[in-house]
């Protein structure tokens, strides 16, 4: 198994995490340390909703540091069963969902509308699938709380547009390929957010 790197803090602090396979790109110690200091405000109790999860590291991360529960959602059955393992291996299964289904089919499921809304949400499609990115951005709108936030990782030449469905951008960190662009629903952004 390919490795996917440690988590950095709270409960499940230095345990390291498995990579579903050598074509994961796994959140990078800087780029985890980054985006966990800019959520970390919001955190403690959120639910969070790990989208494209891979091996599971970035909801595994936001539970070890004080979330409620994360939900993993993952088309791979190899990435599944990491996923698992890796929860296991923290601790943190009572405090998970897993969820093998294609991302954006799982999002326009009727039966999203009635579940609570998220707090949360990372989305980290693979970079060439950049209509992907965009179409879980748009679809997550409606499935955020009034005071939500949404990460889109990315590669850097190929940003999001700053307004997608229900979402605005509000701020936008680079990582020599990897961007992170971090959303708010579009009533919620001010001018000095």
């Amino acid at each position: 198994m390919a490795d996917a790197g440690r988590v950095i803090a709270g409960t499940a602090r230095s345990v390291r995490l498995e990579a579903p396979g050598e074509g994961t790109r796994p959140l990078a110690d800087r780029v985890k340390q980054t985006l966990f200091a800019i959520l970390e405000p919001d955190l403690r109790g959120a639910t969070f909703l790990d989208l494209f999860a891979g091996s599971g590291a970035a909801g595994i991360e936001a539970l070890s540091r004080g979330a409620a529960h994360a939900t993993f959602v993952e088309r791979d059955a190899g990435a599944i069963r990491t996923i698992k393992a890796n929860l296991q291996r923290t601790g943190l299964v009572e405090r998970a969902t897993v969820i093998r289904s294609e991302v954006l089919a799982w999002l326009r499921d009727p039966a999203r509308a009635a579940e609570p809304r998220r707090d949360i949400a990372l989305v980290d499609p693979p970079y060439e699938e950049t209509a992907a990115l965009y179409a879980a951005l748009e679809a997550l709108g409606p499935l955020l709380a009034p005071k939500g936030r949404v990460v889109a990782k990315h590669f850097w030449r190929d940003a999001p547009p700053a307004r997608v469905g229900l979402l605005a951008s509000d701020r936008e960190r680079r990582f020599g390929e990897t961007t992170l662009t971090f959303y708010r629903p579009a009533g919620g952004i001010t001018e000095d957010a």
